[in-house]
């Protein structure tokens, strides 16, 4: 099949609800992809967070294989190994007291059952979110999300979730009422525009919802497994909420979702309360499992931490030189660089020269790498990243002389 009519029946047979790259990619190993053509880049993509320790490692494969000529198929009303041998190690690296937890297959399916159990647990209705906040696309996990681009259209939502400004402890403390289930929040907002919220924010979260009987979600599906510099982004705060979301990176690049949560609120839900067909696949927990060893056998979260910190200063100078270039923010490999315009060009002048790179709304550059990337791939990175603002910096500069 030629590139043109991979195109055109993927064009033709799906909605028009992802913004297409000018790529059909052929295969992938660690940090790079590869295109028909046999043209090499350096991801910084990773399938929108997922590709934490790259592309195809070979201990995920052969978890795959193996467990393939196994067992493709077994609902959770019967017991496999696979399952078992994933939850154990899940279990063994979770923050203290969240010891339950719900499989499902998405971030957004992890966060629907989030939100049901902290329903359930509490009796109450009502959920606070934060403005940026990105949660899914499902009904529930879009009421959580503040962007009205993907609200809009499907309203009415789910009703009862009020959103305020992200890092304001007090705003939420006002927001808070007798009938507030939980307040949910990103340790760091992935697609809100990689933001770190204010020093001490989290710890007074935590400490706003124990005084008011409130449950505390984290949603960690962008931030988890290593991502930010540590195995949890609520690591960096030593907070630990009452429930945890987490998927993208989880099973080494197959569908997974993971609702953990304390064992007495992960007990509220009763007998087909709620379930999923597919979760706890035994394919899908033997490539988890494998992943979780490949995290903690290469120390990719440490990695992350000393690559990270690198490449902001990279990204740092650039900053200092071009007046485009407003701010570099982020922890580990989950890094953004916000500009003064929109950064579309930029992003296509990076893919031609062998980079991906996404966005994070109009003007924000994200850089969410596989943690196996090397220092010489992200040098690399650095530098057509510097080259290619140096260019756009240069033509806004032009058009502003040409203006006076």
């Amino acid at each position: 099949m030629d590139e043109e009519e991979i195109v055109r029946i993927d064009q033709q047979s799906t909605p028009n609800t992802y913004a297409r790259k000018n790529l059909v990619v052929e295969r992938g190993k660690g940090a790079l992809l590869w295109d028909r053509n046999g043209r090499e880049y350096i991801d910084c993509m990773s399938a929108y967070g997922v590709a934490v320790v790259g592309h195809c490692h070979p201990k995920v494969v052969k978890a795959i294989k193996d467990q393939a000529e196994k067992l493709l198929a077994c609902h959770n009303s019967i017991y496999t190994e696979a399952r078992s041998d994933f939850l154990k190690k899940l279990m063994a690296i979770t923050p203290v007291g969240l010891k339950r937890a719900f499989l499902s297959n998405s971030g957004a399916e992890s966060v629907e059952a989030a939100l049901k159990i902290a329903r359930k647990f509490t009796g109450k209705p009502e959920f606070i979110g934060f403005v940026g906040a990105y949660h899914g696309k499902t009904m529930g996990a879009l009421s959580a999300t503040w962007n009205p681009r993907y609200r809009t259209p499907f309203e009415p939502l789910v009703p009862g979730f009020k959103h305020v400004p992200y890092g304001k402890a007090e705003a939420v403390a006002n927001a808070v009422t007798d009938k507030t289930a939980a307040v949910i929040v990103e340790p760091i907002q992935g697609e809100g525009g990689i933001r770190v919220p204010p020093e001490g924010f989290l710890r007074e979260l935590r400490e706003l919802c124990d005084q008011k009987n409130v449950l505390l979600i984290f949603d960690e599906v962008q931030t988890g497994f290593g991502r930010t510099g540590k195995l949890f982004a609520c690591e960096h705060s030593g907070v630990i909420p009452d429930i945890l979301c987490l998927s993208k990176s989880v099973a080494g690049g197959l569908p997974l979702g993971i609702t953990v949560a304390r064992e007495d609120v992960m007990g509220a839900l009763k007998l087909g309360e709620h379930s999923s067909t597919f979760g706890g696949n035994p394919l899908i927990c033997a490539a988890a499992a494998a992943a979780i060893d490949v995290v903690l056998s290469e120390k990719l979260a440490e990695r992350a931490e000393i690559l990270g910190k690198r490449f902001m200063e990279k990204l740092e100078q650039t900053h200092s030189r071009y007046k485009i270039v407003r701010e570099v923010r982020g922890k580990g490999l989950m890094i953004g660089v916000e500009c003064r315009f929109d950064i579309y060009n930029m992003l296509v002048a990076t893919q031609s020269r062998g980079v991906i790179i996404l966005d994070a709304g109009r003007n924000v550059m994200r850089f969410l790498p596989p943690l196996v990337i090397t220092q010489v791939q992200l040098d690399k990175v650095a530098n057509v990243v510097d080259a290619v603002i140096g260019e756009e910096d240069a033509k806004s500069r032009g058009a502003s002389l040409s203006s006076a």
